[in-house]
């Protein structure tokens, strides 16, 4: 699928660094233009590692990109740098008078080797440390591309040799880690898997693209010679109840008892809803400021109202709810692009000038935020791109919004525009206007660390099997129940189909399992052409005068469940036999999409 990109050209997804050309066919996507016929792949193999990267990923076809280092202040008007300093002179009145009860994050940073122990263990990686031979991290190593690998093996050696020169434990060889790795290169293919967007996957692989996007992130920046940095912060408690200054997490819990499965904050969804029903129109909206003394009344009355179902919502002014959504991000004790990322979200745009190697690295720490920051984010970001739709009325543009919003999710010092902090307010707000403009990119998990995953899993079941080959135990459960079959642990969501339905199936035909339809079961025979939205079609064809009344007001997707993936919402438009052929294990289920 291909994204149109007004200031960068069109855009495909697919891996961020080079590699050798043996990836599955249609498993890559990257933010690369489509090479033209006459540039063979081969022909960059002799190029160094940097230069295929910038020639991959370069701007030669596309005008001039809209933002660089050396043109940031330029393209920016005046007003909009006027409404930056604005925004951050009113937080700052706000915490003067009281009405906020700020939390100040400390950065420290680490020791040596700290920071790289940190870093493998959150890339899932913490066996390489402990010496412990578990099957998630090995299963981890075996599908690293070339890239990836040197880059764990990078900070592993630095880790390693920090720890000898303090004489602390015995650490392991990297050459008992890392052995020859001929895994897949960069190739430039449109993908017939379709789009698999970050909830369309279950939260076990999800973690696993975390680990992944990490470590990708990494091998990215490593080729590109910039340093990926990252802070540590001191553990700062926020509140356990209550609505404002409490973590987002605890926040869901609490929420999660009221509206099971909830994703975003009901009051964070509250908010967002007050403004799109009546005041994406307002001129001036998130500019404007409201009342200061309104908005420290309604936040106290919220407080105390708002659980109950007895908060007013109709006396609240749209500015002064625009105050109470802006107030809501400032006031979490964690920023919600993570204190450890900061960092790197301000590399992005200060040591990358070409934007698609910006959207490239957004994309992966977009990847690696935790799933209540991730979907809290994607809701608020939806609603910045409403208010901009409506900037006709609002007088509201993306640079507009961009400066206002930006001192809201960054941390900022001082009460003069000096030179450093005009490069800051720049260089954050271009970050928010990348976020609010392409977040449709940005939502999509590429497609390459899907498969990475898929291998992740297969190499996970092949461990546990032999294990069960030679635990005695089993081995002697096995023979007292001869006639039941060794089936691995069924994933969350998978379907116990009626032995009549147990049946072998023939080669390039699956059964489609849709409990809520009247017809449950149908034996489809796939072809090149099958998609998704095909399958769906007959379903609905077959049972549009019988189905359950469970499916009224319910989108219904197809979901790939077990084999080498937990569970995956598939893309109305993903070519099925290719699916299936990725993982002729898996069981298929009609059902609605998680929202």
């Amino acid at each position: 699928m291909t994204m149109e990109m007004k200031d960068s050209g069109s855009v495909v997804l697919t891996a961020y660094h080079p590699h050798s050309p043996a990836r599955i066919p249609g498993m890559e996507q990257s933010f690369v233009q489509d090479i033209p016929a006459g540039h063979s792949p081969t022909s960059r193999k002799s190029l160094p590692r940097c230069r295929r990267i910038n020639r991959m990923l370069s701007n030669e076809s596309a005008p001039p990109p809209a933002f660089s280092r050396s043109n940031s202040q330029a393209s920016m008007d005046s007003t909009s740098m006027e409404d930056f300093w604005c925004e951050v002179e009113s937080i700052k009145e706000n915490s003067e008078d009281g009405s906020e009860e700020a939390t100040l994050l400390e950065f420290k940073p680490a020791d040596e080797g700290e920071l790289e122990a940190e870093w493998l263990q959150d890339v899932g990686l913490s066996t390489l440390i402990s010496g412990a031979e578990e099957e998630d991290g090995q299963a981890l190593l075996s599908t690293l591309t070339r890239t990836q690998a040197a880059a764990v093996q990078k900070r592993y050696n630095t880790y390693t040799q920090t720890l000898r020169k303090k004489n602390k434990h015995t650490v392991r060889d990297v050459r008992d880690i890392f052995g020859t790795n001929d895994s897949a290169k960069f190739i430039v293919r449109k993908s017939r898997f379709g789009l698999t967007e970050v909830g369309d996957l279950s939260a076990e692989d999800m973690k696993k693209i975390r680990y992944l996007s990490l470590i990708e992130l990494t091998a990215f920046y490593d080729a590109l010679g910039v340093e990926l940095k990252r802070n540590r912060a001191e553990r700062v408690r926020g509140r356990e109840n209550g609505l404002f200054g409490v973590p987002l997490t605890i926040l869901l819990e609490n929420d999660q008892k009221k509206v099971p499965g909830i994703k975003v904050p009901l009051i964070f969804q509250k908010l967002l809803l007050k403004l799109e029903e009546t005041g994406l129109e307002t001129e001036g909206i998130l500019r404007v400021p409201g009342s200061a003394s309104r908005v420290k009344n309604l936040h106290q009355e919220l407080e105390a109202k708002f659980y109950e179902d007895t908060f007013d919502w109709d006396q609240v002014r749209n500015n002064d709810a625009a105050g109470l959504l802006k107030m809501f991000v400032r006031e979490l004790p964690s920023p919600l692009f993570t204190v450890e990322y900061l960092p790197a979200f301000i590399t992005l745009v200060e040591k990358i000038s070409k934007i698609k190697l910006q959207l490239q690295a957004l994309h992966l720490l977009i990847m690696l935020l935790p799933e209540a920051n991730r979907d809290t984010a994607k809701a608020f970001l939806q609603f910045l791109k409403k208010v901009v739709a409506n900037e006709g009325k609002n007088k509201m543009n993306l640079w507009n919004v961009s400066m206002i919003v930006a001192p809201n999710l960054f941390i900022y010092k001082g009460k003069r525009a000096n030179q450093q902090e005009m490069q800051a307010a720049a260089t954050t707000a271009h970050i928010v206007r990348l976020l609010i403009r392409y977040q449709d990119i940005l939502w999509t998990v590429p497609s390459f660390l899907i498969s990475q995953v898929r291998k992740m899993n297969e190499a996970a079941m092949n461990n546990s099997k032999r294990q069960l080959m030679f635990d005695k135990g089993v081995r002697k459960l096995l023979r007292r129940k001869t006639m039941e079959r060794d089936r691995p642990e069924r994933p969350e969501g998978a379907v116990t189909f009626p032995p009549y339905l147990q049946s072998d199936i023939p080669e390039g035909v699956i059964r489609v399992y849709a409990p809520l339809h009247s017809k449950v079961s149908m034996a489809i025979q796939l072809n090149s052409q099958t998609k998704a939205k095909d399958i769906l079609a007959r379903f609905h064809c077959e049972n549009s005068h019988g189905s359950s009344q469970n499916m009224r007001g319910q989108i219904q997707s197809l979901h790939e469940i077990g084999g080498n993936i937990g569970q995956h919402c598939l893309d109305p438009d993903a070519y099925m036999l290719d699916v299936y052929h990725a993982n002729p294990q898996a069981e298929w289920v009609i059902k609605p999409k998680a929202s």
